[in-house]
């Protein structure tokens, strides 16, 4: 039985579709990237799979339980680590977890075990004491982090776990996903990030309300033919029409640049070069990432889709 079943999802706010025929699966001690733009339908089906809100259609179950109809149970499984703070700064570290513990029916000192504990895992039981006010951006996420693992949950939602951290923070928070997946905890985290989707297991691509590809980062970006080559240009849509007359491909052109997917392409830019003198400003070659499959299945970039 898959941790997540969803299928053929569908939210509408008023005559906006939100998710549209959504289907996908979540196996056990997964970690599962929902990658996508602001506005693309990822909090709209982070916000379904918490049980904040029941979807307009279609069907979503959490360990065999429906989100909708027994959403009580889906939450004794669940984690959630939202993406605005949930903390509340007047009270101390520790103060927020026995307040969350609470909630849960724990008591005592099995509570104060699991509190130390998960400071401890997450290295900020130094910080035990302090007003949360304090705390630094990336020690925030820390604390609501150990908030939605107190429980000792299956499975841990997450949305934009890594908003407001900086490159290193987000470093260390993978990692301990990723040592939490280990100990048999699955994770479904939302975010626009390419950089953290790559070291999910498996990506789902959102775009509008569907899902536009998924599968192992390094399938997906096999998907991409060749390399990509980026030439910037003053006259980027009249080389994109000359490059595809003159060698039968299909560049795209985005932000007054020409994108090439090419095999070879080191061995392509001197030909590119050659044939349209004086048109090119700069070329960049590289390999294909996960926003690269973003633009080849929409057209455009992550940041663009709102």
């Amino acid at each position: 039985m898959p941790v997540v079943e969803a299928v053929n999802l569908i939210h509408d706010y008023g005559s906006r579709r939100a998710l549209d025929d959504v289907t996908f699966d979540v196996g056990e001690a997964e970690i599962i990237a929902l990658l996508g733009p602001n506005g693309g339908g990822k909090t709209t089906l982070f916000r379904i799979l918490s049980t904040a809100m029941p979807p307009t259609g279609g069907s979503a179950r959490v360990f065999g339980f429906d989100v909708t109809t027994e959403a009580d149970d889906v939450r004794r499984q669940i984690g959630i680590v939202f993406q605005n703070p949930s903390l509340d700064i007047k009270l101390t570290v520790k103060e927020n977890l026995y307040h969350q513990g609470h909630l849960y029916g724990l008591r005592g000192s099995v509570l104060t075990s699991r509190i130390d504990d998960a400071l401890e895992r997450l290295r900020v039981r130094d910080r035990s004491r302090e007003l949360v006010e304090t705390l630094s951006g990336g020690l925030r996420r820390r604390v609501e982090l150990a908030k939605g693992l107190l429980h000792r949950p299956k499975l841990l939602i997450l949305d934009e776990p890594s908003v407001g951290l900086d490159p290193g923070a987000r470093y260390d928070l993978m990692r301990y996903l990723e040592q939490l997946r280990e100990a048999g905890v699955t994770i479904l985290l939302t975010t626009h990030l390419v950089e953290e989707a790559e070291r999910a297991d498996r990506v789902i691509i959102l775009s509008e309300g569907r899902i536009v590809a998924e599968g192992a980062p390094d399938t997906l970006k096999q998907l991409i033919r060749g390399d990509v080559i980026a030439l910037r240009s003053r006259i980027a849509d009249d080389l994109r029409g000359r490059i595809a007359e003159r060698f039968g491909l299909e560049p795209v052109v985005l932000d007054g640049t020409v994108r090439i997917e090419k095999p070879d392409g080191h061995e392509f830019i001197a030909t590119l070069i050659e044939a349209f003198p004086g048109m090119i400003d700069s070329v960049t070659l590289s390999k294909p990432s996960l926003e690269d499959v973003f633009i080849d299945r929409t057209g455009h970039r992550l940041w663009e889709d709102q």
